[in-house]
């Protein structure tokens, strides 16, 4: 069977079958005109669906900087607010004729301006996780509201409700038996077809509002689909399907045509951005294709990720980590790093929390990538400095290549200065400098 072959096949299975998962990122509703695109493209689309929707545009990262704000009894704070619903009440202007705002979406509204009056717990992740959801609550509540005023009749559905974590907050685990009971009696399909909620977030059994990590809402897709055993699952992007490299970086992108599951995690465990790195074990396991579609041309097949039982011929697979720092522990009376040193720090990042992109040991030096955004690494190198000279280097970028050649090797580092490299049989990961 070709690759055209192929990917009619699919192309019918999604249209044909009971059940499917959509996800639409938020690029996909940033705009009054994304959403009525949106809502275009689930017009096409008859049988039983859940949507899971994230944030529109970039919200997330505003109300991140709400949750500083608010943390520190910082009166911008209000300002910040401001930027968030004028942004959304814009939105539903466009949208309904400058009718007056849904009233779901102003209460969500009004719910946390409520929140940023009352002072802040002693607990960052906790009040995190009580304000940054927001985002993804007001957003499928604005498409809930627009798809039924033009016809398209759906439940909104607000997925704390179904999806169980455990109290970790920014990063919560999945009760999975819990949560798969509560879909099952949510998402019930006897008295509707199209049911939208939110990715991302998720509570506690006690309903305490948790969230599963950033970018988590295809996380949350994969979940549902696991646990409603769907037919398929689709993450709309804006980009025609997974790429051999992102094109904002590089020029010269192809489009992949299809990929084993065990492909899709490698890339996007090396920090491939257009897939969470949880999304493929929940779909593995149970079996469930995962396509990649465009919301910019819906009718193109994209990209589907499937069990591939034979070697497939796959180009060059470039991903980009910037923004990283390298972090060099040594001993201070110059002996070899030993297993009791690497047990040491392994403990200690995981007593903290701490996620290292990569560790690289030699005869006396233990190697650390980190996020530079994310981790905290001015106090993890006065936490260690007791026991270990510290150097670190700053503003670094990890290349990972796939499937590399000599040819590609070469040039990816020509003129830039590599601060570690690894080789493995189908991965080579260079440290750089640009």
């Amino acid at each position: 069977m070709n690759g055209s072959a192929i990917f009619f096949y699919f192309a019918e299975t999604l249209k044909s079958k009971n059940m499917n998962v959509f996800k639409f990122g938020g690029a996909s509703v940033k705009s009054a005109d994304a959403v009525r695109n949106l809502a275009k493209i689930l017009n096409g689309y008859n049988e039983n669906l859940v949507v899971v929707i994230s944030a529109m545009g970039k919200t997330t990262d505003l109300l991140e900087t709400l949750v500083k704000a608010y943390f520190n009894k910082d009166e911008q704070k209000r300002a910040i607010f401001g930027q968030f619903k004028n942004f959304h009440i814009e939105i539903c202007d466009q949208l309904f004729n400058a009718a007056q705002t849904p009233a779901p979406v102003s209460k969500l509204i009004n719910e946390l301006e409520e929140k940023l009056d009352k002072t802040p717990s002693l607990d960052y992740d906790f009040e995190y996780d009580q304000i940054v959801p927001f985002g993804e609550l007001v957003s499928t509540s604005i498409v809930s509201e627009y798809l039924n005023a033009t016809g398209k009749q759906n439940q909104w559905i607000d997925v704390r409700n179904c999806i169980r974590t455990d109290d970790l907050h920014r990063d919560a685990s999945i009760d999975w038996e819990l949560t798969g009971e509560l879909c099952k009696e949510t998402f019930d399909f006897n008295e509707n077809t199209l049911y939208l909620t939110q990715g991302f977030i998720g509570s506690t059994p006690a309903n305490i509002t948790t969230t599963l990590g950033r970018e988590g809402s295809d996380f949350t897709a994969a979940i549902i689909g696991n646990v409603l055993d769907a037919e398929s699952v689709s993450f709309w992007k804006d980009v025609p399907g997974v790429l051999s490299a992102d094109p904002k970086k590089m020029e010269g992108t192809t489009k992949i045509d299809s990929l084993s599951y065990r492909e899709a995690v490698e890339i996007t465990h090396s920090g491939a951005k257009i897939i969470h790195s949880k999304t493929m074990r929940p779909l593995h396991n149970k079996g469930i294709p995962l396509y990649v579609k465009s919301f910019l041309s819906p009718d193109d097949p994209g990209t589907v990720i499937h069990e591939i039982d034979h070697k497939i011929q796959l180009p060059p697979i470039f991903i980009f980590r910037e923004n990283l720092v390298l972090i060099t522990l040594s001993a201070k009376d110059f002996s070899f790093i030993s297993i009791e040193d690497i047990e040491r720090v392994v403990h200690f990042l995981i007593e903290n929390r701490v996620k290292v992109t990569l560790m690289q040991q030699s005869a006396i030096d233990l190697n650390l990538v980190l996020d530079a955004g994310e981790a905290d690494w001015d106090w993890l190198m006065k936490e260690l400095s007791p026991f270990y000279t510290i150097r670190y280097n700053t503003g670094l970028t990890l290349i990972t290549i796939r499937h590399y050649t000599e040819e590609t090797l070469d040039w990816i580092v020509k003129e830039k200065d590599i601060y570690l490299e690894q080789h493995s049989r189908l991965t080579a990961r260079m440290l750089v400098k640009e």
